[in-house]
Order: structure tokens, then sequence, then C-alpha cells
């Protein structure tokens, strides 16, 4: 019966996708990037005869998760080849081509034909499913076939299906991973409830992801000069809600001589043009042409991707945003490993880092504009509290990080490659 309620799942999402793509840019791009999908990969892939590794992310937050080993695998298994799956688009787009890897496709969607075929065409040594994604028949193939299967960097919580009387289904799924591997002891208790799984509490990859970025990071030209040597506020990743609550907070008396640079989540037209009506004296990144004009700026508004997790360095305290969105908080370990005190909006209670960043002592979360004005003029003005809050935040990165070996030591001592 739960598989009979699966399939009516899967037949309804499809036709709604379908229908939405009319309406939906990221829809469309999903539909448009399955086209012809199953014999693009199949005839891409007709020729290999190199052993094969298959990781698949849901989006670009899981690929952040995954990077790391896929970066050790590359390093470590040069004789492989490595294939890049996504769901979603937003993941997709952005990294279709990552060059640590051999493809990247999207994923079919899931139905025992194409997992039939997809699995086919892949013939893989070994497959990896990062945090989530949980596609009956692709996992079910890949079980039914006995190629080694791993789930890394996995969370686990009461309110997943896994854990209710009418997840039989999901129950079934977790049994067909070869090894588990979660990011906490309350995952690894939840999942052991449940009956003998393989698990392994391992932590979060992303710890070692941004610990790699600080130690390869380069310096960003003018962001120096901007800062001038007063106290100031990187705020990435945020929405017009973040921005608002930021332009309060710098309006108010005591805050004149404190500096702020916004690396908005969205880089578009509309969302520049609003920043630029409500900063109304900031400069934007692509302006900058001299460092006299930039060091008098008050405010740096970053219109371009791919320098937020550097950034982050040249902070005195770091803002990272999305807190007031349904869907939380962006990533604040790339703020926490410059050992930067980090402060994120009430909608973070879903990320065990954040809550774990807060009990460490290295970040705090705040409810409300006012409150945000007072935990950043805290840091800005007590030495003492300020040190003690950045140590914990470098801190907190150094204990957790491992992950990422300890995944890579389980491949080896399996011998699920073997020919290393």
């Amino acid at each position: 019966m739960a598989l009979f309620f699966y399939n009516i799942f899967l037949i309804f999402y499809l036709i709604g996708i379908r229908i939405y793509a009319l309406f939906n840019i990221k829809a469309r791009k999903w539909k448009i990037g399955r086209k012809n999908l199953l014999h693009y990969i199949s005839s891409t892939l007709e020729k290999n005869e190199l052993p094969l590794v298959w990781v698949h992310c849901s989006s670009l937050g899981e690929f952040e998760q995954g990077r790391p080993v896929i970066d050790l695998l590359r390093e470590m298994y040069k004789d492989h080849k490595i294939i890049l799956t996504f769901f979603s688009p937003s993941g997709y787009e952005v990294q279709k081509n990552y060059n640590n890897v051999d493809h990247v496709f999207y994923l079919p969607s899931d139905s025992p034909r194409n997992a039939e075929k997809f699995i086919s065409a892949l013939n893989p040594s070994l497959v990896i499913f990062v945090k989530y994604e949980y596609w009956y028949y692709y996992l079910k193939k890949i079980h039914e076939e006995k190629i080694p299967l791993l789930l890394i960097s996995a969370v686990f919580n009461h309110s997943q299906p896994f854990f209710k009387w009418y997840g039989g289904l999901h129950k079934k799924m977790l049994k067909f991973f070869t090894h588990i591997f979660v990011q906490d002891q309350s995952s690894y208790d939840l999942l052991k409830n449940t009956g003998e799984l393989p698990v392994t509490v391992a932590g979060d990859t992303r710890f070692d992801r941004v610990s790699e970025i600080k130690r390869n990071s380069q310096k960003i030209p003018f962001i120096q000069t901007f800062g001038d040597g007063k106290k100031l506020l990187v705020a990435g990743s945020t929405w017009p809600e973040d921005e608002e609550a930021l332009l309060y907070v710098f309006q108010q008396p005591g805050f004149e001589d404190y500096k702020l640079i916004i690396a908005p989540h969205e880089i578009n037209d509309v969302n520049l043009s609003s920043l630029r009506g409500k900063f109304k004296d900031a400069i934007f990144f692509s302006e900058i042409i001299d460092d006299q004009k930039i060091k008098n700026a008050r405010y740096l508004v970053i219109n371009n991707i791919g320098m937020l997790s550097r950034l982050y360095q040249y902070s005195t305290v770091a803002y990272v945003g999305g807190g007031f969105s349904k869907s939380g908080i962006h990533n604040i370990l790339e703020a926490a490993v410059w050992g930067k005190p980090v402060l994120f909006g009430p909608n973070h209670h879903k990320y065990i880092e954040a809550e774990n960043l807060i009990s460490a002592g290295g970040g705090k979360s705040f409810i409300n504009k006012e409150e945000l004005a007072k935990f950043l003029q805290q840091y800005f003005t007590d030495p003492v509290q300020y040190k003690k809050a950045a140590e914990a935040a470098e801190e907190f990165i150094e204990a957790n990080k491992g992950a990422t070996d300890k995944i890579i030591s389980y491949i080896q001592e399996n011998r699920l490659l073997t020919n290393l």
C-alpha cells in the first residue's frame, strides 16, 4: 500500500512540475534538463571502461557537503570516473561545469524503468547519496545489484516518516544503504532505535570544506582598503528582511563610525536597485576604480558571486542571512571558520550547526532588529566578550573537522574501490 501511494506521489509530482513550469523558471529548467536525458547519459558513457563512482546531491547545499569527499576521491582514485548528479536546477546550474568530476547530470525522475536504464548506463562501483534524497526505485536497484551505497552527512529527526507508524517504505529504503554516516548522536540514536542499521557518527563534511576554503583563500582587492581599520560587519546571503534590519541598525546612534559589506543572496537588477535605494551612499564592488573612493564609503555592496566565503576574513563580526525566511539561515560555517562571532535571525532551529555554535559561545541569534543592534554593539565595544566569542567560533570549527576522513577511511578499509 505504501508503494502504491509513493507511485501516486511520483505521478502527481511530474504532472505538477510540468504545469508549474509554465510559470516558474526553476521548474522549467527542471523539465527541460530532463528532456532525452537517459539517451544523453547512455551515449555519453557508452564507451567508458573505467570504474565509476556516482555521487548524488539534491541541490547546492548538499553539494557543499559532498564536495570534500568528491575532491578527496578524485585525488586518491585518479583511474576512476566520478559522476555527479543533481535533483534541483539550483545545484545543477551552478555546478554543471564543476571540473573535479567527469560529468554532471540531472537525476532522471524516479521509476523502475529510469532506475534500470540509469544504473545500467553508469554501472557504478560505488554510490554516495549526500544528506538526504530517498528515491525508492533507484535505491532498490542499487541494492539489488549489490553496489555499495553510502549516505553521508545525514541528519534525522522525529518528524520524519522513518519514525512514524506510516513510514514502512521509508524504513525499507534505509535498509538499502550499505552504511549511513550521520552528523550527530541524536540521528544515530534514532536510527538505532528503528533496528540494526549500519550507522556511524562522522559529523558534517562542511566543516572540512570551510577549513579547506580558509587554507586556500586569497585576498580580495580593495576590501581591506574599504575597512580602513574600522569595525566592519560583513553580511552574507542577505534577503530583503535582513537588509531592512541592517539598515535600521546602521542608522542608530553609536553606529556612525562602523562599516557594512552586504553580499545579497539574489544578485539581479531588481534587488540591486532596491539596495541602492536603501543604502543611498553605498558603492558597488563593480564600480571600484581606486582606493580613495572605496576608503571614503560606508557601505559596500558585492554585486558578483564567488567571493562570500573569502569576504568573512575581513569582518569584525559576521552576519548570515536567511533567518527571517521560511527556508532558514544560510551557511554559518563559512563565517565561523575565520574566528568571527556570527549573528543570524530567528529561523535557525533546524540547523544543528547553528544550535551548536550558539551553545559553544561563537554565535548569537536575534529575534528582531533591536536585538541585532544590541548584540552587534556588544561585540563592537566589549573587547573581552568579542575575543571570547571569536575564539569560540574558531574552536568550534576545529573541534568538528574530520568527517571526510572517516568516510574515506571506511571506503578504504572495506575495499569498496579495490584498486587503490
